[in-house]
């Protein structure tokens, strides 16, 4: 009874990931694939045992949870807990921008965003420091209410970046090999002394492989 199982999900897909262009803490409505995709996420988990689901209070992230809350039964059917805690890596002013903008804006700032310089925040955001700081804080302090039960965290592609490196103790600067598909189903199981990794990026209830951007 000392642990929670957690099933991480980064949101449907939006128009903003077909073009490449960075929301970060910007509020975009899923699209009509990411709406298809919440509803089969949904489907695929309607028959778990699911205490809580949290998510990130934009849009995208919330109506993604909102999908899965209406098809489950138990404690948590109907029902989403928002939390800032779960948003986006914030961009500053790179947000609202395409990666090729970003590039030729800012080649500086872009090269160090690319190699992720665990310091460098764009204007006005984030660094892979605070964001990791952020998202430990988060999982912890709801992963702790709910020892011996199963949750879900409906967040972004940076979120899910953050977690991955948590489980697996990855330096937040290295080089992603791991996919961050749109409305995977990731595993993980948290106690009090670790964050482990179960199972990731998991997309057999989608037709094909879902639209994987370096982040959201």
């Amino acid at each position: 009874m000392g642990a929670t199982r957690i099933i991480a999900v980064r949101h449907g897909e939006t128009a903003w990931n077909v073009d490449t262009r960075l929301q970060g803490q910007l509020d975009i409505d899923l699209n009509d694939r990411g709406r298809w995709q919440a509803a089969r996420l949904a489907q695929a988990l309607a028959d778990e045992s699911i205490a809580a689901i949290y998510a990130s209070d934009l849009s995208r992230a919330r109506a993604t949870a909102q999908a899965i809350a209406d098809r489950c039964g138990g404690p948590a059917a109907g029902t989403v807990h928002l939390h800032t805690g779960l948003r986006e890596r914030g961009f500053g002013r790179f947000e609202g921008q395409t990666y090729a903008q970003i590039a030729a804006g800012w080649p500086e700032e872009a090269r160090r965003w690319r190699q992720r310089d665990p310091h460098y925040a764009p204007e006005g955001g984030e660094t892979l420091v605070q964001l990791r700081d952020r998202v430990a804080h988060t999982v912890n302090t709801l992963a702790s209410q709910h020892l011996g039960q199963q949750i879900v965290l409906v967040a972004h592609g940076g979120v899910m970046d953050a977690l991955y490196r948590l489980a697996t103790q990855q330096d937040i600067g290295a080089p992603r090999t791991w996919e961050l598909g749109n409305a995977a189903i990731n595993r993980l199981l948290w106690t009090p002394d670790a964050l482990t990794l179960v199972g990731w990026s998991d997309t057999r209830h989608l037709d094909d492989a879902a639209l994987d951007e370096t982040s959201t």
